[in-house]
């Protein structure tokens, strides 16, 4: 059993017609904290067994194989990760980008805490003292950069 083709979306279970044809409303789910280190792993590793992704955690104590086992099969269900069999074991790939989650993160954190608004997020993350001047630097040529292209 190969894997799948890479998935970005998972259906919420909502439908709608138009011109006809049924489609399915595909609704993003962030995955949790858990899932997200599960991922975070994979993303260093491409894939690997539960036995390696367990080894790779580098926590003390290591998390315990059977409830990274279940976490993984969750994740499947909510199309983050994909696996095939390999001998006895099976191999976890994930199906989701580290950018993807970036932006999925992002859009979730304007909308529970900034009403949706860039600009007030941005003033937020400006305000902050502890911006390095680097950083800085790096914005403001994004910033530049940006408003070439309009």
């Amino acid at each position: 059993m190969g894997f799948q083709k890479p998935l970005t979306l998972r259906t919420s279970g909502r439908t709608i017609s138009a011109m006809g044809k049924t489609r399915q409303i595909k609704k993003t789910v962030l995955p949790t904290p858990a899932e997200l280190r599960l991922l975070q792993i994979l993303w260093v590793m491409g894939e690997g067994t539960i036995d390696d992704i367990v080894k790779a955690s580098g926590e003390d104590p290591a998390p315990n194989y059977k409830t990274v086992q279940t976490l993984l099969r969750i994740m499947e269900r909510k199309r983050l990760v994909d696996h095939k069999q390999q001998g006895r074991a099976f191999l976890f790939r994930p199906l989701v980008g580290r950018g993807h989650v970036h932006r999925l993160s992002i859009r979730n954190l304007l909308a529970k805490y900034f009403t949706g608004s860039r600009t007030e997020l941005l003033i937020e993350l400006l305000s902050d003292e502890r911006i390095a001047p680097e950083e800085l630097r790096k914005l403001e040529s994004l910033i530049r950069n940006r408003r070439k292209e309009q």
